[in-house]
């Protein structure tokens, strides 16, 4: 069974090896038929501590690494970050 792969944006680096991507998905309203706006917050394995903060990354399924993370990153996708560090 092929592994899966999501496409979010970093929000946070500040663990050691790990960051947390959000990922949004736009869902149909059962009822109302309007187009929203649903995401979920993944723990993904950062193994260099590459990825930063506003980054869009690409993240794909793995074994579990601890409790909470099950993701690893892939890729960069877009590198225009939108913080900037002086």
């Amino acid at each position: 069974m092929p592994k899966r792969v999501l496409t979010g944006t970093v929000v946070s680096d500040k663990t050691d090896k790990t960051v947390v991507v959000k990922v949004e998905r736009r869902v149909k309203h059962a009822l109302y038929g309007k187009i929203i706006k649903r995401s979920k917050k993944y723990h993904a394995h950062d193994e260099a501590n590459a990825f930063r903060e506003g980054e869009t990354v690409r993240i794909e399924e793995c074994a579990p690494i601890s409790k909470l993370k099950s993701w690893k990153v892939v890729d960069r996708v877009d590198t225009h970050a939108t913080s900037t560090h002086a």
